[in-house]
């Protein structure tokens, strides 16, 4: 068995039973192999748990980078609104990432919760360098008031996260009409109205 593959079954149970719930010889029956073939790949548990975190934040940052460079065309407000959607979106498609993001953030283990606050950062970092070079352009474009561009972060940051606690509470009854509401007052907050932003 590969490392991949036990990446992945590692991310099932993590996500079903949390990081205590899934034992390392509950991952090698999944997968078919003895708990000690394990550590031919993985140091153990936690090195195990922090690359299930590490690939599930990498995989939601390349699509995003992806489809900032697929609608680059299209104005600052339909960019950012978009991105923001298909967060949402891959939320709801990849249910297995985000109930172990959901698990790893908000409960995160003890022995972790340092080493996946400073992963998570990394990755909220270059997720700002994409966002903040989109809120520069709708700025120098006057599509954007000129707002501090840490407010606008920060901000938009509020958008994801909600979203992502709104899937967390209410699942997907009504979450475009959410989304789609908090978004107008946003883009009503940021846009600036002296150039038909």
């Amino acid at each position: 068995m590969s490392a991949q593959g036990i990446i992945d079954a590692s991310l099932r149970l993590f996500a079903q039973e949390g990081y205590n719930g899934a034992s390392l010889a509950r991952i090698a029956d999944e997968v078919g192999m003895k708990k000690s073939s394990i550590y031919a790949h993985f140091s153990g548990k936690e090195d195990l748990f922090l690359k299930v975190f590490e690939q599930v934040l990498h995989h939601q940052l390349e699509r995003t980078e992806q489809l900032a460079a697929d609608i680059k065309q299209l104005s600052v407000e339909e960019r950012l609104y978009r991105i923001l959607l298909d967060n949402i979106q891959y939320f709801l498609e990849r249910e297995e990432e985000t109930a172990f993001l959901k698990r790893a953030m908000l409960f995160p283990p003890a022995s972790l919760k340092e080493k996946l606050r400073a992963r998570f950062l990394k990755s909220e970092e270059m997720l700002s360098e994409l966002l903040s070079s989109i809120f520069r352009e709708g700025i120098r474009s006057g599509q954007i008031r000129p707002l501090a561009l840490e407010d606008l972060l920060a901000s938009y940051y509020c958008l994801l996260d909600g979203a992502f606690i709104q899937l967390f509470y209410y699942g997907r009854t009504g979450m475009e009409t959410r989304v789609d509401s908090v978004w107008k007052i946003f883009w009503s907050g940021v846009a600036d109205h002296r150039n038909g932003g």
